[in-house]
């Protein structure tokens, strides 16, 4: 510190030489115009902020000034009596010992949060058990006060899972069943059923008319089950809405397989959110760029769709492999790629040339 204010105080020393060599007219001048800037800056500036070596170069060259001036400087006596006091201050301040209980760490909060999370029927003791058998002991009054805070209800509140968490635990054995209905080039209305095996994404288009019966419907019914041959074992739950077609007859044919049906809430699109998903997106992906002319092209599009989205088209949550094939091995990234069209360009597939 004392090499800087050295070095400031050589550099303003020649600074001040330079003013030796100019007139007094330009000198007095140069005064003026910085008395009218420093008034225009005291007018918005409530407290300007200094460095300490603008601080010391001031209070340095005040020595020099009448006392009538000394009053409008930045630096005054009494920021010499203040500094004073800092320094008396910092002397004789000594560390103090916060006090109270100890904040919980960052770590303990998001691990309780963690907990409650993922196991809805652990209480505040139930949570602050665990924690001692990972060497994180906390209170069970800590464990009340993080989840408060965080908004989470005690366990008995939050012990039912929703909607979305019974179908993401039972994928494995849940179908979704839905129907949709496309407009032909005639304005003609046809109806489609399709469904989902929730766990592997795979589609299965049941059937398409133009006059959905709950016969009809049956028929889709013992369709799907033959589709599923060796694998309608593992099935558990159709998954379905209220549409009055599916009536007690479908119901029936998959009870006699041990397959019980589940119903979704009234106007709750969300609850099949799957089936609606792939619905959704095969309307974007390829009804809305197509013009169907009858129920035979509609039947043909949909299963070039469908064998395309069970063979080829990629999902998330299959961690980007498609339901009925697996992720390749990695290859050479220079390699050629193809690409084929599917119904006159549409859709495209590509791959590697071996």
């Amino acid at each position: 510190m004392a090499l800087r204010l050295l070095y400031l105080t050589f550099l303003k020393v020649l600074g001040w030489m330079a003013l030796l060599v100019r007139s007094e007219a330009s000198k007095n001048a140069e005064i003026l115009v910085l008395r009218h800037q420093l008034a225009v800056l005291r007018r918005q500036v409530a407290r300007p902020k200094l460095s300490w070596a603008d601080r010391a170069v001031i209070a340095g060259l005040t020595r020099l000034l009448p006392k009538a001036l000394r009053g409008h400087l930045f630096v005054t006596p009494g920021t010499l009596l203040r500094w004073h006091a800092d320094l008396v201050k910092r002397r004789w301040t000594y560390k103090q010992r916060a006090s109270g209980r100890p904040a919980t760490w960052p770590s303990v909060r998001k691990l309780v949060l963690r907990m409650a999370a993922e196991n809805p029927t652990w209480g505040y003791r139930r949570i602050a058990g665990e924690l001692a058998g990972l060497g994180r002991p906390v209170g069970a009054s800590t464990v009340w006060a993080i989840l408060k805070r965080a908004g989470i209800d005690p366990a008995p509140r939050r012990s039912g899972p929703t909607w979305a968490e019974f179908l993401r635990n039972q994928a494995s054995g849940i179908i979704a069943v839905d129907l949709f209905h496309v407009d032909t080039v005639l304005l003609r209305r046809l109806y489609c059923m399709v469904a989902m095996e929730i766990s592997t994404r795979r589609v299965h288009l049941l059937g398409v008319t133009a006059h959905p019966t709950g016969s009809w419907a049956v028929q889709q019914a013992r369709d799907l089950l033959m589709a599923l041959d060796n694998r309608v074992e593992q099935v558990k739950f159709l998954l379905r809405d209220r549409d009055a077609k599916f009536t007690d007859a479908f119901d029936a044919v998959l009870a006699s397989e041990g397959i019980r049906v589940l119903l979704t809430p009234v106007q709750a699109p969300r609850a099949n959110a799957y089936i609606e998903r792939w619905i959704g997106g095969c309307r974007r992906e390829l009804l809305d760029r197509t013009l169907i002319v009858n129920a035979r092209h509609l039947r043909h599009v949909l299963a070039t769709y469908e064998t395309h989205f069970n063979t080829h088209r990629p999902h998330r949550a299959l961690s980007q492999a498609a339901p009925l094939r697996p992720l390749p091995d990695p290859v050479d990234p220079d390699g050629k790629v193809t690409r084929r069209d599917l119904l006159g360009g549409v859709i495209h597939e590509y791959t590697q040339v071996a």
